[in-house]
């Protein structure tokens, strides 16, 4: 069997002859998922999962890997979006309110590409009632009010302490989706992301 890159495969369950034209199974029977192929990244074996955890859009695959990611991530920015905001008018260091202005540029933008991203595949961000702060760097409310109410050095140290933890925890969560996710697309903007935000931790460990 030859795959094309990017193209899942249905594999016949074990056991089952190749019948010319499969019967449609009656409405009561219950049957397994059917299987599929997925071919893996340049250099990386194909693997196999059921047809259920697969989506495609456009020829691409999907898995719940990567939509947990983008639900949990436009979150995840979010809060980083709150912190920057309060940099212009609480930070005392020049080069921390440019690096806030640096972090807001990014992720405003990625904020966007990953609704746009479960929009497409007509998948909704992840509900209210989720817990968000079981996420990797993720702040406390009380640590976000305590940044509010710094001003000049202090705020300082805790924006670079906190921002530096959330970041490290957006790292963490790019490497699960590199590691398990199947949507190319995504997997080359997690990578980004993860490169972006340790650029960003080797400045604020300068400041």
């Amino acid at each position: 069997m030859v795959l094309a890159t990017g193209v899942a495969v249905v594999v016949a369950r074990s056991g089952d002859d190749p019948p010319a034209a499969a019967p449609r199974p009656s409405a009561s029977a219950s049957t397994p998922p059917a299987r599929v192929i997925l071919p893996g990244k340049p250099g990386e074996s194909a693997r196999v999962t059921d047809a259920d955890q697969v989506g495609t859009l456009g020829g691409s695959t999907y898995n719940t890997i990567d939509v947990t990611f983008v639900q949990m991530m436009i979150v995840h920015h979010e809060q980083a979006l709150e912190m920057a905001a309060l940099a212009p008018d609480r930070a005392g260091d020049t080069g921390l309110r440019n690096l806030a202005a640096r972090i807001s540029a990014a992720q405003g933008p990625e904020i966007v590409w990953l609704r746009r991203w479960l929009s497409d595949r007509k998948l909704a961000e992840a509900g209210a009632s989720h817990d968000h702060s079981t996420m990797p760097g993720m702040q406390s409310p009380a640590d976000l009010a305590a940044l509010a109410g710094a001003r000049g050095a202090e705020f300082d140290r805790r924006f670079i302490a906190m921002m530096t933890a959330h970041h490290k925890g957006a790292i963490q969560m790019a490497g699960d989706v590199l590691a398990g996710g199947s949507d190319q697309t995504l997997y080359e903007v997690a990578n980004e992301m993860a490169v972006e935000q340790g650029s960003e931790i080797r400045r604020m460990e300068q400041l």
